[in-house]
């Protein structure tokens, strides 16, 4: 025998076959993955102009796309298509891949339960950053709006956080209609409306303080989201959990195949 494809003793296949056929589905999955990117990324023009990926003063939520549909790519084709030929070097790589991403995991839980002031600072960074680029890209655009929406907040911290945008600021240079004002995302909902009104921000930040919260979310992103970790600690806690399980079974799984092989 050459290379590192062995034909020792007989492989299990419930094994090899289970290890083939799910790590397909995370194949097919991380293609679609980066397809999805790609197609994004060719309808903003950024394919017939790469410079301008790194253009965006935020996040391009394409990037997450690309990334976690790479890596579910990676993985998948080591799996698979190590199980299914019996390849003891892609089934270790997948192995070694699967046990750095668990470590990589597990080290960032720790450091977030450690450090949390600082992790806390740093999202306050991140949203800020994000917000100076509302208006440059539309997928991150969309990914704002969503998050005020759902978590009924607006800013980092606070309405007074959209002073960092050049469209919604209050200084009297600013040209802009939204001067004063801050995204339709910020605005409390009324059920009785079937149609957004996407005005409905606009002068907001004019009115008084008492005045604001009539009309708007004056809650931050950043203490809502704290408030829906604790409200849901026991989901994310048994997500988290279930991932790591379910990563510990992959390696177990790959390893005995691997030990079959030899």
């Amino acid at each position: 025998m050459s290379g590192n494809h062995y034909k020792g003793q007989e492989v299990s296949c419930c094994i090899k076959y289970f290890i083939f056929g799910f790590n397909i589905l995370f194949w097919l999955l991380g293609m679609a993955l980066v397809g999805i990117g790609l197609w994004a990324w060719s309808e903003k023009g950024v394919l017939s102009n790469i410079s301008s990926i790194t253009d965006l003063g935020g996040l391009d939520p394409v990037w997450l796309f690309m990334v976690v549909g790479g890596v579910m790519f990676i993985l998948g084709f080591a799996g698979c298509i190590g199980a299914l030929r019996e390849n003891t070097f892609l089934l270790k790589f997948f192995s070694v891949f699967l046990g750095i991403i668990f470590f990589l995991e597990l080290t960032t839980g720790v450091l977030a339960f450690v450090f949390k002031d600082w992790i806390k600072d740093q999202l306050n960074l991140f949203i800020n950053n994000n917000i100076r680029a509302y208006r440059d890209d539309i997928d991150l655009q969309n990914l704002i709006d969503f998050t005020q929406e759902y978590w009924e907040c607006c800013g980092a911290f606070g309405a007074d956080d959209w002073n960092l945008n050049i469209y919604f600021n209050c200084t009297d240079g600013n040209p802009s209609r939204e001067k004063c004002g801050v995204p339709f995302s910020c605005c409390t909902k009324d059920p009785a409306e079937d149609v957004i009104n996407t005005q409905c921000g606009y002068d907001i930040r004019a009115k008084p303080d008492s005045e604001q919260k009539d009309y708007i979310n004056v809650k931050g992103c950043v203490p809502q989201f704290e408030k829906w970790l604790q409200d849901n600690l026991t989901l994310v806690a048994g997500i988290f959990i279930g991932v790591a399980l379910l990563q510990i079974f992959g390696i177990c799984l790959a390893q005995n195949l691997v030990k079959q092989m030899v």
